[in-house]
């Protein structure tokens, strides 16, 4: 079965959403209000709903994936940014047979994979 797909958009959600709502615009993502309990984040044609609702097994469990074009380039505009916030953990590049990424945690938890692909 071949899937037309315009667009994944994952749900998220913030243990503190005005803090979470302001670290990823600070991340670089424009932010769409939907209502006063969720807004679309987006960079590009890619983006996320992040919701005010925290349920910690759930947020502790999450995961995102994120492909970039430049790592090390994305990895030193974060490292500046995860000063500002506490909680934020970040981590330096892992090096992998298909490829190379560094991890993210967010405000509340949410961990980012961010990479690219070799080849």
């Amino acid at each position: 079965m071949e899937h037309k797909i315009k667009s994944i958009r994952p749900f998220i959600g913030a243990k503190d959403y005005g803090l979470s709502r302001q670290f990823y615009t600070d991340l670089g993502f424009t932010e769409i209000v939907l209502s006063s309990k969720m807004s679309y984040f987006k960079s590009g044609a890619f983006g996320f709903y992040l919701q005010d609702a925290y349920v910690k097994d759930w947020v502790d469990n999450t995961m995102v994936f994120m492909e970039v074009e430049d790592l090390d380039k994305q990895l030193e505009k974060i490292k500046a940014l995860s000063q500002k916030y506490k909680g934020v953990r970040l981590s330096e590049i892992v090096y992998n047979d298909w490829g190379n990424e560094f991890f993210l945690h967010d405000p509340s938890g949410i961990l980012w994979h961010i990479g690219e692909f070799l080849g």
